[in-house]
């Protein structure tokens, strides 16, 4: 039978270094959505659905969101994109499940009830899911894995060079930490 042990039983070189990981309900920005998909493995490979269409050509699992342009990136290793802002886009992401990228997204819109609200997590690393960013969100993305990673991304608006609807924050408006891995 296992007996517990207490924190007198750790050496006094180590006694002072514990410390508990953070569990708590992270953060969310007003607006944004991650949505777990479907994913079905086998022993032949995977599947996973990314969107479907009702009727008016609007994405079922986000109603009010309409596609009208598709993009595929490539995001090689030690790349960060970051930040980019939309007054009228809204994106749709998603990060493939056999690749893996660090997403960041802060709130910019000063009339949200979660303005400067920071979120940041990894996409893919064999999760299935979309996530929905909604304008006024900037949003960006790192690789700071050592692997070539890939997204395809859906939007609301064909782009526009011209009048382009793409604006850009410095990639470390909140702190150039925010982009390292975190260790521990």
């Amino acid at each position: 039978m296992l007996k517990p042990i207490s924190k007198e039983a750790i050496g006094e070189d180590f006694n002072g270094l514990l410390s508990v990981q953070d569990y708590s309900k992270k953060p969310t920005i007003e607006g944004v959505q991650l949505i777990n998909l479907n994913q079905f493995v086998d022993d032949g490979g995977a599947l996973a659905e990314i969107v479907r269409f009702d009727d008016a050509g609007c994405l079922q699992l986000i109603p009010e969101f309409k596609i009208k342009q598709a993009t595929f990136s490539q995001v090689l290793p030690g790349v960060i994109k970051a930040f980019h802002m939309h007054y009228n886009q809204e994106d749709v992401w998603f990060v493939l499940p056999c690749d893996r990228l660090l997403i960041g997204l802060f709130d910019a819109r000063k009339g949200s009830p979660t303005y400067k609200e920071q979120m940041r997590f990894v996409m893919g690393a064999g999760k299935a899911q979309i996530l929905y960013i909604p304008r006024g969100v900037a949003h960006g993305m790192a690789n700071p894995y050592d692997k070539t990673s890939n997204m395809v991304y859906f939007v609301n608006q064909c782009f526009n060079a011209e009048k382009p609807d793409e604006f850009r924050l410095p990639w470390d408006t909140v702190g150039a930490d925010f982009w390292e891995v975190r260790k521990g």
